[in-house]
């Protein structure tokens, strides 16, 4: 099958890279340095999946018309990724692979005529180099859309996915784009420490902030009315009674997450944003949780402090030491 991968990052490189290996002919979206480093030489994947070199079609916009396309860029470059490459999207599947609440929302007013499904990457992928991508964590990845009763078009992606890696499918995808924000919580203390997450969760004073933050993004879902979708031993009874525990017994869960990651040190996708000097997702990740806080007219003030300081990294380039992030809350 001919397959788009519009944004072949950390994410959308290794998709890219394991639809080649199992035999789809395979185009991709690139920029700048790693966009020359895939023409010249492929994508390089290494680690979970084994290593593997996939020789792609690589340029700035899709050159043909696919059968599918998988959108993987950050969730602040979607809309003008989906623009740049509309004339061939029209009618194509489309599915979304991005952190945050606002994937297939944003997606179906730009590809009208389009099945969009959303997707949910629960492996840890890392792209520090150009041309480089390296799985330091496999997992499964969960497809679902914004309408329960039809999981045509979600079943429909999944069979091309599942030749090549765990794929699931779905019905409350909601609920799941919920739990992922709550694992996603990880992601914002390495960015601003320079920490790996594996670190940042074992630090006795840091891994106390970040159970606070996801026991505050899971008070906002409940009173948000969200059921959540259980991934990765996260149920939705599990999340309820980590919201109302202590934070010394709280940080278990935290700590369990560490340990599923394995010890190659993970930096999350916000750190490896800061690293290469691009803009982060936060007000998708961490912000999506003050957003919805603020319709519900509740506070979220550990969040908000988080995504405050994720910016003031982007604009100093400089990490903060932990003793100074303690000190800011």
């Amino acid at each position: 099958m001919r397959v788009g991968v519009i944004g072949a990052g950390a994410v959308g490189g290794a998709i890219a890279a394991l639809l080649v290996r199992g035999g789809h002919e395979v185009e991709v979206t690139a920029r700048g340095a790693h966009l020359a480093a895939i023409r010249s030489g492929g994508i390089r994947l290494t680690g979970g999946w084994g290593d593997y070199t996939a020789q792609v079609e690589a340029s700035e916009v899709l050159g043909r018309a696919p059968e599918l396309v998988v959108v993987a860029t950050k969730a602040q470059d979607s809309a003008a990724a989906l623009r740049d490459n509309a004339a061939l999207l029209r009618g194509t599947p489309l599915v979304i692979v991005q952190n945050g609440l606002d994937g297939i929302r944003t997606a179906k007013p730009l590809a009208p005529k389009s099945d969009v499904v959303g997707a949910l990457a629960l492996f840890a992928s890392s792209y520090l180099s150009p041309g480089e991508i390296t799985i330091t964590a496999t997992g499964h990845t969960y497809l679902g859309g914004d309408d329960p009763d039809n999981d045509i078009p979600a079943r429909y992606a999944a069979r091309v996915l599942s030749g090549v890696m765990p794929v699931s499918v779905i019905a409350n995808f909601a609920g799941a784009q919920w739990t992922k924000l709550v694992i996603n919580q990880v992601n914002a203390l390495p960015a601003i420490t320079g920490l790996s997450a594996q670190e940042t969760i074992l630090d006795r004073p840091l891994g106390a902030l970040l159970t606070r933050s996801m026991q505050e993004t899971v008070r906002v879902a409940r009173r948000s009315h969200v059921t959540f979708e259980s991934l990765q031993g996260l149920s939705n009874g599990r999340l309820r009674l980590f919201s109302r525990a202590p934070v010394a017994l709280a940080r278990v869960l935290p700590r369990l997450m560490a340990q599923k990651m394995g010890t190659v040190p993970n930096p999350g996708s916000t750190l490896q944003s800061i690293r290469r000097g691009q803009l982060t997702e936060i007000d998708y990740l961490n912000g999506a949780v003050v957003r919805a806080a603020q319709a519900v007219g509740m506070p979220a003030p550990i969040n908000s402090r988080i995504v405050e300081l994720v910016h003031e990294v982007e604009r100093s380039g400089s990490f903060l030491a932990p003793a100074d992030v303690l000190a800011r809350f």
